[in-house]
C-alpha cells in the first residue's frame, strides 16, 4: 500500500482523449475587484480628514488580502468600503478648505463694510460737533 503524499492517480491515457464535439467554454471569470490601495495611501498621507483616509487603507488592505486568498466576494465588499471611504475623505479634504475660504473671505468683506460704515459715522458726527463749536 502506497502512503505517500501527495498521491497523483492519472487516469490510463486512453481515457485523456478529448471529445471535439463536447467543447464547453468557460464564461469569463468575473474580473477581480480593485483595491483602491494608491488612493488610499495618498489620502492618508496627505488628505486625511477625520481619519477617513486611515479607515480607507484598512479596507484597502483587508480588500487585496482576501482578493489574494481567493475569496472575491469578501474582497469586492472591502473594496466597495474603501472607494466609500476614500471619497468620502476626498470630498471632504476638497471641499472643507473651499468653505473655510469661502467664510474668511464673507468675514473679511463683512468687516471692512461695517469699519467704511464706522468710519463714515465718525466723521459725521465729528463733523457736527465741530459746527456745534462755534
Amino acid at each position: 500500500m502506497d502512503t505517500s503524499y501527495p498521491r497523483e492517480d492519472f487516469p490510463p491515457a486512453a481515457s485523456r482523449k478529448r471529445d471535439p464535439s463536447a467543447t464547453v467554454i468557460a464564461g469569463g471569470a468575473a474580473a477581480a475587484p480593485r483595491d483602491h490601495l494608491v488612493w488610499s495611501v495618498f489620502n492618508t498621507i496627505y488628505m486625511n480628514f477625520c481619519c477617513l483616509g486611515f479607515v480607507a487603507l484598512a479596507f484597502s488592505v483587508k480588500a487585496r488580502d482576501q482578493k489574494v486568498s481567493g475569496d472575491v466576494e469578501a474582497a469586492r465588499h472591502f473594496s466597495s468600503k474603501a472607494r466609500r471611504y476614500n471619497v468620502l475623505a476626498t470630498a471632504g479634504s476638497l471641499v472643507l478648505p473651499l468653505v473655510l475660504a469661502a467664510l474668511v473671505i464673507t468675514g473679511v468683506l463683512h468687516l471692512s463694510k461695517l469699519a467704511q460704515e464706522s468710519i463714515d459715522f465718525f466723521s459725521y458726527q465729528l463733523s457736527m460737533s465741530d459746527d456745534d463749536d462755534d
